[in-house]
């Protein structure tokens, strides 16, 4: 039973009066139980927030040196011997104690399968969208109306899908890019308290692991952002249910295609022509503008012409005036039918063109994108993965430092995020062109959600 409230002036009662009131009386409460609407807009229901863990800053207090010579001698000479046991010396060792409890960063763990994909998403957010959705009432020009939203919306969710499941990606690439500069900290300091390291080179270290600190920081606090516009878009409403939410997006973002793609039976001849197409209200307005057209005495078109090309030619130079083109004919300006038919063929010049050009450019958007996704991934990457591994070896060979090794894990993992924010990109570039086809309009080049994500670098160290 639905219950309908409106403020209305007092009315003599009558039976069937108080036998709807009492119903709805009644019928609230049940209203109120069953509605997630009502109760996400409820002030007395309660939402569990999720605690925020963030990671311990570190301290920057220098660290003290053993009082005399024998006792460094001790120090040091237990510390080769813990050393010994490890095939890769400083850096194993810590990487075991670090399994001890202590300071960890509560980092997104990589779920096991794609719980909630695209799809599912969008059937998710459409639950709350009563307005995206096409009814038998309406006419041709309301349902193209739809469409379009529609389009426009299948974009943003899509486009909030990659971006949760990218900054979660992030958020693991930065823990393990402070773990690295936590390592050579805690190295750093040992060696101190040895006696053989001066405080100059441990405050170089724990300068590195503060920057680390602060990209790994920023990179969780990207990704609840992205994680809470889905869920915005899903119409999840309680805490702990949105924060779940992460834990059933899939561990990374889709493989790049081998070559791009204008879409399903779309080439890069036919691309303008299926954007044309695919907007529903331009087929109206070109139908709109023939009409217009034909109404519209041939003759009179070509006096307006005339007329048109007489006021541009005597339009002053833009950098002395700045006065408007002027028509003085009275008899085009009263011509009713020759008016319409003039801004109809203008309006549609313009949202054709528009449309061409949107279609141009995002085919040119995903081209690009794709090209850079693939070269950071089969280029950059695999080369910084050869690097590391050739360290490796060196490092092993007592050719090279714990530092030059740490360095180089933690220039790995930050190619890796390259890689990873270039393959974002593509997918959003490829969201954006079917979107276009679909009949939205073209959003362009996104970088607002690049900014600040993760954009702190940590420093190379030793």
């Amino acid at each position: 039973m639905m219950v309908f409230w409106r403020l209305s002036p007092p009315l003599k009662s009558t039976p069937g009066r108080l036998v709807t009131l009492a119903l709805s009386v009644v019928c609230w409460p049940a209203l109120a139980q069953t509605s997630p609407a009502l109760q996400a807009a409820n002030p007395e229901a309660t939402s569990t927030l999720m605690p925020l863990v963030l990671p311990p800053t570190g301290s920057a207090a220098p660290q003290e040196r053993p009082a005399d010579l024998a006792r460094a001698r001790e120090i040091w000479q237990r510390a080769n011997e813990r050393v010994a046991e490890f095939p890769r010396g400083h850096v194993d060792l810590l990487r075991w104690e670090s399994k001890n409890p202590g300071e960890t960063l509560a980092a997104p763990a990589a779920s096991p399968a794609a719980a909630l994909d695209l799809t599912q998403a969008l059937r998710l957010s459409l639950r709350h969208r009563p307005d995206l959705f096409t009814r038998a009432t309406m006419n041709e020009r309301e349902q193209s109306a739809v469409r379009v939203a529609y389009a426009t919306h299948v974009r943003e969710v899509q486009r909030a899908w990659i971006d949760a499941v990218s900054t979660r990606q992030r958020w693991r690439n930065a823990t393990e890019v402070w773990d690295a500069t936590r390592t050579g900290s805690e190295l750093g300091r040992r060696m101190v308290v040895a006696g053989n390291w001066s405080q100059a080179k441990l405050m170089r270290e724990k300068l590195t692991q503060a920057s680390a600190w602060q990209a790994a920081v920023q990179a969780q606090g990207d990704a609840l952002v992205a994680l809470e516009r889905l869920a915005q878009l899903l119409g999840w409403w309680e805490a702990d249910a949105v924060a779940q939410l992460g834990e059933r997006l899939p561990a990374s973002l889709p493989a790049v295609p081998l070559r791009p793609s204008p879409g399903a039976g779309v080439t890069e001849d036919t691309l303008e022509s299926a954007v044309l197409r695919g907007h529903p209200l331009l087929a109206l307005q070109r139908s709109e503008a023939a009409r217009e057209l034909t109404a519209a005495h041939p003759g009179r078109r070509q006096a307006w012409s005339a007329a048109v090309d007489a006021a541009l030619a005597a339009l002053p130079d833009p950098g002395s005036a700045s006065t408007p083109p002027h028509i003085d004919d009275l008899s085009l300006l009263r011509d009713h039918p020759l008016e319409r038919a003039v801004e109809a063929e203008a309006a549609l010049l313009r949202e054709a063109a528009e449309r061409r050009s949107m279609a141009r450019q995002a085919w040119a958007e995903l081209q690009t994108r794709h090209a850079s996704a693939l070269h950071a991934q089969d280029v950059v990457a695999q080369l910084q993965t050869a690097l590391e591994q050739e360290t490796l070896l060196r490092y092993n060979g007592m050719l090279q430092s714990s530092w030059e090794l740490l360095a180089s894990a933690r220039e790995r993992m930050q190619s890796l995020d390259a890689a990873l924010q270039a393959r974002r990109d593509y997918w959003r570039a490829q969201a954006a062109l079917q979107a276009l086809l679909a009949g939205a309009d073209y959003a362009g080049p996104d970088t607002s959600s690049t900014a600040g994500a993760g954009t702190a670098k940590a420093p190379a160290g030793h």
